[in-house]
């Protein structure tokens, strides 16, 4: 007799058709009942296993990813890369303005030392046999800075592109007069000892001369004069304490204020004295003219902040006197430069040794002119300053 172990009520049904009724009939009947239960079962079974090869093969639709065959991404990859570069969206002309200015302030900083020394040797202004004067860039140290590539650093290595790499050659190179890391322009180079020793003694006599040009922020009253305050190192206290050069007057204002009492110098104040010369002045800003007679720490930029009341423009240490911040711009110079004020940080020091002369250690007098850098000259335009003559402009 056949039965079934999973349906019990199919065996109950079984006993009542062979109790009751004619067992040829009821046994046909049990043979189809039985029949029918198995192929019930086994068409659940292939259901069941259907529907599990359907899930390893299924698409989007199921919420499982699908396999990715390895033809069907090389066509994805193929796909993207023939498809067209997404447009950019447009760049006003402020935000080119201030990307302009980053790459002005991380100029040849942080790069090898064959990519500074290349970069020096295509900007040699003036070379002989005692003398090298080269356009030294904006943001890169004369002398060893450890946080980036220095001018020093690489000055064995321009002496051999100068000598040429194939020759053997013991010629050096020593920097006499130094610039600071944000200045520009005319960097002088000696090409031996006895001659960097000879030319420091030159310009301990003032026998070289050195004129830069600085885009101050104001108009200096009178337009020409000299300056002649010594300056000292100090502490400036608060949230942020830290040093700056200030001025350390030899006057002071008398008690009646008609006239000016000389005071006791300082100890450690520096004997500074600049003579300046505006050459152009327009949109409350001016070109002028520096000419140091003396090599005090930050004198020019001293001077202009501090005795003049007229900061150069970039320079954000001496802009203000007792914090630590970008330089605060008016309306009207952030509007010519295409600036907002939280973006002024940016702003490079506007200070560029543009021409220096010195007696010749072997024949005539060595005078040479550097050309500003693009950063200045654009300023300039923004600004409509105009060079004191349009046929010295390079």
């Amino acid at each position: 007799m056949f039965y079934s172990r999973d349906r019990p009520d199919t065996m109950n049904n079984c006993r009542r058709i062979l109790c009751t009724g004619d067992r040829s009939s009821g046994m046909n009947v049990l043979l189809s009942a039985v029949t029918t239960h198995r192929c019930a079962g086994t068409g659940a079974s292939l259901s069941q296993s259907q529907t599990t090869a359907n899930k390893h093969t299924s698409g989007p639709d199921t919420g499982d990813k699908p396999r990715l065959r390895a033809i069907d991404l090389a066509r994805k990859v193929q796909q993207d890369k023939t498809k067209p570069p997404a447009a950019e969206p447009p760049v006003s002309g402020q935000q080119r303005r201030v990307t302009e200015l980053k790459q002005f302030s991380q100029q040849l900083q942080n790069v090898h030392p064959n990519v500074l020394a290349k970069h020096l040797h295509r900007s040699v202004l003036y070379r002989d046999k005692d003398v090298v004067i080269i356009n030294k860039p904006y943001g890169v140290p004369v002398r060893d800075d450890s946080r980036v590539t220095s001018i020093s650093s690489v000055l064995p290595v321009l002496s051999k592109l100068m000598d040429g790499m194939k020759i053997k050659s013991s010629t050096q190179l020593f920097p006499c007069l130094g610039l600071e890391k944000e200045t520009t322009g005319a960097l002088l180079l000696a090409r031996s000892e006895e001659a960097a020793e000879h030319i420091i003694n030159l310009n301990r006599n003032n026998q070289v001369q050195r004129k830069y040009w600085v885009v101050t922020v104001g108009i200096p009253v009178p337009s020409e004069g000299v300056i002649d305050i010594p300056v000292i190192e100090k502490e400036v206290s608060g949230s942020q304490p830290h040093y700056k050069m200030a001025l350390s007057p030899l006057f002071k204002m008398n008690n009646t204020g008609d006239g000016l009492t000389k005071v006791r110098a300082h100890r450690q104040a520096q004997p500074a004295m600049t003579r300046y010369r505006v050459l152009d002045s327009s949109n409350g800003c001016s070109l002028v003219e520096l000419q140091p007679f003396t090599g005090a720490k930050h004198q020019m930029r001293v001077h202009m902040a501090f005795a003049l009341a007229c900061p150069i423009l970039g320079d954000h240490k001496y802009s203000h006197w007792s914090k630590l911040a970008p330089q605060k711009l008016p309306e009207r110079v952030l509007g010519k430069l295409g600036l907002e004020q939280t973006k002024i940080r940016y702003l490079p020091l506007h200070l560029h040794s543009r021409q220096l002369t010195l007696p010749g250690l072997s024949q005539a007098d060595i005078s040479v002119s550097c050309p500003m850098p693009k950063f200045f000259t654009q300023t300039l335009s923004k600004l409509h300053l105009s060079l004191p003559d349009t046929t010295d402009q390079k």
